[in-house]
């Protein structure tokens, strides 16, 4: 049994929930593109992550697409798919792991120092904003599997600041 959640953890996993069902609703039945959007305010500011996918992925792997705006682009951040954590823990794992060589395609490292220097790595641009393709399956690792572990998709602060959780964003997905 999971402990209770800190009210920060709970507003934000109440807020994906409510975006995931009104995508499942909204959506039923289609195979098209949808797209899921969390917004959190942390301390006054303000992070957006988007995801353009099905409302439900597929469970032979995938790439897509998700966005941000908002972030401190003086803080890197990996965009991966992880088992959404304890109340307060590091989001993980994750898929890709914490890929600093950017050889999976199952992580992204937006960070504005080395971005764009190793594969499956990026700048921000205006605004704090970045763009991301990633590869997901629902099989991050001998002990999780998102089609039974609730997962989702993060940005976490990168390995610079690894500890720092308030950049923790996620939108749950769901896979089939």
């Amino acid at each position: 049994m999971r402990a209770l959640l800190p009210a920060r953890t709970s507003a934000r996993i109440g807020v994906s929930a409510l975006a995931a069902a009104a995508l499942t609703v909204g959506l039923a039945g289609s195979a098209s593109a949808a797209t899921a959007t969390r917004t959190v305010t942390d301390g006054g500011t303000t992070y957006n992550l988007t995801l353009n996918a099905p409302d439900t992925l597929s469970a032979s792997g995938q790439i897509i697409t998700v966005t941000g705006s908002g972030y401190n682009s003086a803080q890197g951040v990996y965009v991966a798919l992880c088992k959404i954590p304890a109340a307060g823990a590091k989001p993980g794992p994750c898929l890709g792991g914490q890929d600093e060589t950017g050889t999976t395609g199952a992580s992204h490292w937006v960070n504005n120092l080395f971005g764009g220097t190793v594969a499956n790595s990026s700048k921000f641009t205006a605004g704090g904003s970045f763009s991301a393709n990633i590869y997901v399956n629902p099989v991050i690792n001998d002990q999780v599997d998102c089609t039974v572990d609730e997962c989702a998709i993060f940005t976490k602060a990168d390995h610079f600041d690894a500890e720092d959780r308030k950049y923790d964003v996620a939108v749950p997905v769901t896979f089939e």
